[in-house]
């Protein structure tokens, strides 16, 4: 059995790690977003205005959570970015809470996905 907040940061730095060998780099939970966000997308890597940025991280936050019902994929749109809708409301948590729920939930894809 394992221990629940020691376990996540321990799985966590462990994501990061595997994330630094198979790309060279790192990331912070913005970059393991926006990876996320280009994985969802679907079109490959290539450059992308702040803009875009900010969708594919809003894209991947709504990813992580719609496995636990909070988010409903809508569908994509005319250019194939996809497209959520709020399906509950987000638990209301303090910044530290807020930050180890997307933790949790992005451990999760990344488990479901085969890479961890």
């Amino acid at each position: 059995m394992q221990h629940a907040g020691e376990d996540l940061q321990v799985r966590w730095l462990k994501l990061r790690i595997q994330l630094k060998e198979r790309f060279g780099i790192k990331p912070d939970m913005n970059g393991i977003l926006l990876l996320i966000g280009v994985q969802e997308l679907g079109q490959g890597a290539h450059e992308f205005s702040k803009e875009q940025k900010q969708d594919l991280m809003h894209i991947a936050v709504c990813t992580v959570l719609s496995q636990s019902g909070y988010y409903r994929f809508d569908g994509h749109d005319d250019e194939g970015w996809p497209h959520f809708s709020l399906a509950k409301p987000l638990p209301s948590f303090n910044l530290f809470e807020q930050e180890n729920f997307l933790k949790d939930h992005i451990l999760l894809y990344f488990q479901k996905q085969d890479f961890i």
